[in-house]
């Protein structure tokens, strides 16, 4: 019989929705299994429950209520379309309120931000002088660590360099793009002048980067709005972006998730071998790409799962994002913190408690 049926895994890909949604909606009655193996609890669905998967699918995608949803269902193939039509006018009105609300609500943002903003504020510094000495292998280990977060999003353009914040005998290098932030330190052995925080746009950093050498040290200057990095005699030099990057210290404050210690070439290894999920075609490129399904199992060890399996304790990340992040920490071994599968996951150096990467999980119920 089953090899009439389609798996909850075939269901999920082609009818766009996931295996978790498929699970919510058998759990609340709404689309049942034609068959649930008594002794595994897998599902079976029949060829015609296909095309009432799609369409609940789209109902989903506007956020239609479920007990319309329902109504939408049971009124789908029958004689009398009033009611499904009554039902997608209403949701439809709704979504117009609730776009006009969020419109006022957005507009009275702005009026907040626009008294913030006064003619009195005072103007972005164009006098600040700082000379500092920094190691340059480990100025070099720390734009590695961060490079792969940077943003790249012109409507978000603070987001499209490294912040460059020193603080006292630390320079930290931050980037982000909201989906990923990584944070990494380098120590200064000489500095004059006053702490900065400066946005160095991304080909800039990258340049910095390849004058850098293996050994010796690396001069970084900030005169006004100008930033320059000398090592030896080798020099990139460019003005920094006009933007105030946002407070990073407030984005790292995340919960503590269970704390795994993993060997990096092996979970590499079965990141790009094991089973994912189909990207999705939306406007978030955590859910765009491939997204593996991570569990902590009992073993304390990292493992990726087949989308069939029970997704209660499973946390989803954009599998190249993870994979960017485990070579963005350099070592053999990583610590991984992975919380509810709604938090942020942690990729962290063992040996260095600074230098870390945060990956924003992918909704399972999208």
């Amino acid at each position: 019989m089953e090899n009439d049926m389609r798996s909850i895994g075939e269901m999920a890909r082609d009818s766009g929705l996931g295996v978790s949604a498929l699970r919510f909606y058998d759990r609340a009655g709404v689309l049942v299994p034609a068959r649930v193996d008594p002794a595994s609890g897998y599902r079976w669905y029949a060829d015609d429950q296909l095309d009432e998967a799609r369409l609940l699918a789209r109902l989903r995608r506007t956020g239609m209520p479920l007990a319309d949803v329902r109504l939408v269902l049971a009124g789908w193939s029958g004689p009398d379309s009033d009611l499904v039509r009554g039902l997608i006018q209403a949701h439809l009105r709704r979504l117009e309120q609730q776009l006009s609300d969020a419109r006022d609500e957005f507009s009275t943002l702005r009026a907040f931000l626009d008294d913030r903003e006064t003619p009195m504020t005072a103007p972005r510094s164009t006098t600040t002088r700082l000379r500092l000495t920094v190691a340059a292998a480990e100025l070099a280990a720390a734009l590695d660590a961060v490079r792969f977060a940077a943003g790249d999003d012109p409507d978000l353009p603070m987001l499209t360099g490294v912040l460059f914040d020193t603080d006292g005998d630390a320079l930290r290098l931050v980037a982000t793009d909201r989906y990923r932030l990584a944070v990494a330190r380098a120590g200064v052995t000489d500095s004059e002048g006053t702490p900065v925080r400066v946005l160095v746009p991304r080909p800039l950093a990258d340049a910095m980067r390849a004058l850098l050498p293996d050994e010796g040290s690396a001069r970084l200057g900030v005169d006004g709005d100008r930033v320059t990095l000398e090592a030896g005699d080798r020099q990139a030099a460019g003005q920094c972006l006009p933007y105030d990057f946002p407070d990073y210290r407030r984005l790292v404050s995340v919960p503590a998730g269970r704390r795994v210690l993993v060997d990096v070439p092996a979970l590499r290894e079965s990141l790009r071998t094991g089973p994912v999920r189909p990207g999705r075609t939306t406007g978030d490129p955590r859910a765009a790409g491939d997204v593996s399904l991570l569990r902590v199992s009992n073993g304390n060890t990292l493992t990726p799962c087949a989308e069939g399996d029970d997704a209660g304790d499973l946390v989803a990340v954009n599998r190249a994002f993870l994979l960017d992040a485990l070579d963005a920490g350099a070592r053999d071994r990583l610590a991984v913190e992975v919380g509810a599968p709604t938090a942020p996951l942690a990729v962290r150096r063992p040996d260095d408690e600074e230098t870390f990467s945060l990956l924003m999980p992918v909704r399972l119920e999208d």
